[in-house]
């Protein structure tokens, strides 16, 4: 296992060093960066057999990871690492309904602020509601579209076992999208360059050895079949009989092979260049093996229809370095070369990957899963509440089309949104926890009753709108944000006594482990909830509208954010929060984000939350923490005026905030990669170069006392 958080490094075939340069150092910003040398600089080089090391191309519909041969040879032996998935966005699957399970029956009536809401949840009992609950959560999930690995025969017959793989030198150059696979066996070189297609959903590779000459050496096709679990690997091929795989066209230099599995259907098109034979070896096991020469060139393109052309190598080829370099001299880029603080090469490194692995990964047309398109977590469905994180840097980092691209899902998933808050008795949309691509809630006992996410919509196209400045923007938006205003305004609940509204009881907060029927008035949703309505307003002012009063009221009276003893609680409903033997210092660190994305709102006093982040960092169980929660304190810190507590928070060493030598966040052995947290490292970096609105500091998130060298161009700030 080989992780990469900070300093040198140089272990189980990495090495990575940290450029320092004893000159004089000053800050820069807005400067012309040589981005391909900056890129190029974080080319990463794996040489040995790691399961975390595994590599990736993509266009961010579509996703292909491969192991140190280049393609997917070892599947089962990456399984509990990085697994070797090929996914795409338009790729489900649903087990068959047998037992006709209705979506009503996880619905469960709770008696919140005098009012019988029904939340979409897990029932332990009765039996059938359990498992109509079940069904749901697992259906539909994300399908492993297929494995294309190497077929390698030994000497003696035998197939290449992964000990069989010496000489491993494999490099990912970002900058073009080209992985390149060097390893012997039994002696005998074998080079393997692959490439994603950035306008289909295909890989391509070109493989070089005289073992392809030997009839030693061709390309292996299988097809898995889903496991229902929380993740699958890719891995599952038992069960044959329960789908099919066939080859419905053979072409002079290619075929196509369809797979069907209960009602889906899709199909593997296949091209190659030379002489070769494609042969079904057993069910859902196939092969093409070239029959001449020490080159073969092949594509392979995934399709929910058959195309009428396969890309091959030389067009994927092209179409990669070309999408590639589009996509790097696009946006904006940092450069820390010169600093002399050692952090500074791996927070440039960190920046790098995470812009290439949340463009294969989260930059399609719907809010991606956690995990992306390398292998599922919570069945491949996505969380809307992580949208902000996979996807908010792409217009802080003027990438604007490619954060427009998951925004339409809203438009989809707006109907469901509508019902939602109709089935509770609310106004508007209440958007969906926990979805899939047709915007269903999937049940979930503590997905059902977060807020956080409510907001998000209104923000995101927020930024969109500030990047564009065009009235299009507020005319596309509107009527989502106007109706996602109104569920903001009719969910929080009058409190005479106090003349105020509050948020709950009915509600987990983003520190998840709170009880819904206990708790009110979290500290971070009612400042993101103070903003979003706010800035609802604004969007009608723009549009030459009345403030709408119902919105208003709610501004003027919504419950203060609380405190105790100088600092920000959690939450209003729980002012022990802090105590000693409190169970409340796990999860998220939530009450900072309350001034972390958004800026101080609903009367947020900075020099309160600046006491609350000094007993946050003291007393926190951060082994108990996720890889987004060290870029939002990195977020507070930059908005408190501490540079070096900014950094700190994004180098603090805990297991969830490690960085694998491919770039990915590290969480635990259930999620081995965790692009929130990378997409968050992008949004942090932005905040901390191009700042954020009023903000009167050349690159507030950074020290000035000469350890660092800071250029970047083509950031926004953020609001």
């Amino acid at each position: 296992m080989a992780f990469v958080r900070s300093g040198s490094h140089s272990g189980n075939g990495y090495r990575v060093f940290f450029a320092c340069f004893l000159i004089p150092v000053f800050i820069y910003a807005q400067q012309k960066i040589d981005r391909q040398a900056v890129i190029q600089r974080h080319t990463v080089t794996v040489t040995t057999m790691d399961t975390l090391a595994s590599l990736s191309v993509g266009n961010g519909s579509f996703a292909f990871t491969t192991d140190v041969t280049g393609l997917q040879t070892f599947p089962a032996y990456y399984k509990k690492g990085v697994p070797l998935g090929t996914e795409s966005e338009w790729g489900w699957h649903s087990f068959p309904n047998t037992a006709h399970y209705r979506e009503a029956e996880a619905l469960k009536t709770y008696e919140l602020e005098g009012k019988k809401i029904s939340y979409a949840v897990q029932p332990k009992e009765p039996k059938t509601s359990k498992e109509a609950a079940d069904y749901f959560r697992i259906n539909q999930h994300r399908l492993q579209l297929g494995n294309i690995g190497l077929e390698i025969t030994k000497k003696d017959g035998s197939p290449a076992e992964p000990g069989d793989i010496k000489n491993i030198h494999q490099e990912l150059d970002a900058w073009k999208g080209q992985i390149t696979s060097r390893f012997t066996v039994e002696g005998t070189p074998v080079t393997v360059i692959t490439y994603g297609n950035q306008e289909e959903d295909a890989i391509a590779a070109k493989i070089s050895s005289p073992l392809v000459a030997e009839g030693r050496l061709g390309i292996r096709i299988r097809f898995p079949y889903p496991t229902g679990a929380f993740a699958d690997e890719g891995t599952n091929f038992n069960g044959n009989e329960k789908h099919q795989s066939v080859i419905t066209t053979h072409l002079l230099n290619g075929a196509v092979i369809r797979h069907s599995l209960d009602t889906t259907t899709y199909y593997l098109q296949a091209t190659w260049k030379g002489p070769a034979i494609l042969k079904e070896r057993s069910a859902h096991y196939f092969t093409i093996m070239p029959t001449e020469g020490a080159d073969f060139e092949f594509g392979i393109l995934f399709s929910p229809l058959v195309k009428q052309i396969t890309p091959s190598y030389t067009t994927t080829k092209n179409s990669s370095e070309g999408g590639w370099k589009k996509f790097w001299l696009s946006g904006g880029a940092v450069d820390f070369a010169g600093s002399t603080d050692p952090r500074a090469f791996e927070l440039e490194r960190r920046v790098i990957l995470s812009q290439y692995l949340t463009k294969i990964q989260c930059a399609g047309n719907y809010p991606p899963q956690e995990t992306g398109l390398t292998y599922n977590s919570w069945y491949g469905k996505p969380h809307l509440e992580m949208l902000w994180w996979h996807a908010a840097h792409y217009a802080l980092w003027n990438r604007t089309d490619l954060l427009e691209k998951s925004l339409q899902w809203y438009f989809t998933a707006a109907k469901e949104a509508k019902e939602i808050a109709r089935r509770q008795g609310f106004a508007g949309l209440r958007w969906q926890k926990m979805t899939d691509n047709t915007g269903r809630e999937v049940p979930s006992s503590v997905g059902a009753f977060l807020i956080w996410q409510q907001p998000h919509l209104i923000y995101l196209a927020e930024l969109v709108y500030r990047n564009k400045k065009d009235k299009k923007i507020l005319d596309k938006y509107k009527n989502l944000i106007f109706e996602t205003a109104d569920f903001m305004a009719s969910f929080p609940t009058y409190e005479q006594k106090n003349d105020r509204y509050n948020l709950g009881r009915g509600l987990i907060p983003a520190q998840e482990c709170f009880n819904a029927e206990t708790t009110f008035n979290p500290t971070y949703e009612l400042a993101y909830w103070s903003w979003g309505l706010e800035t609802a307003q604004a969007w009608r002012e723009r549009l030459g509208m009345k403030r709408k009063k119902e919105w208003d009221l709610i501004l003027q009276k919504l419950a203060p954010l609380p405190q105790k003893n100088g600092v920000y609680l959690a939450t209003e409903s729980t002012p022990d929060c802090y105590d000693a033997d409190s169970k409340y210092t796990i999860d998220h660190p939530a009450v900072l984000a309350a001034l972390a994305t958004i800026p101080a709102g609903n009367h947020l006093d900075t020099a309160v939350m600046h006491k609350t982040y000094t007993l946050v960092d003291k007393i926190w169980h951060w082994e108990h923490t996720w890889g987004w929660d060290f870029p939002l304190v990195a977020m507070t810190a930059t908005r408190l005026q501490q540079p070096s507590l900014a950094l700190d928070a994004l180098f603090r060493n805990i297991k969830t905030n490690t960085y694998l030598v491919n770039g990915h966040n590290y969480q635990d052995g259930r999620l081995t990669i965790y692009l929130p947290g990378n997409g968050g490292i992008l949004s942090a970096v932005a905040l901390m170069c191009a700042g954020y609105d009023g903000s009167k500091t050349v690159n507030p998130g950074f020290p000035k006392d000469g350890t660092w060298k800071v250029k970047w161009e083509n950031l926004s700030p953020m609001p």
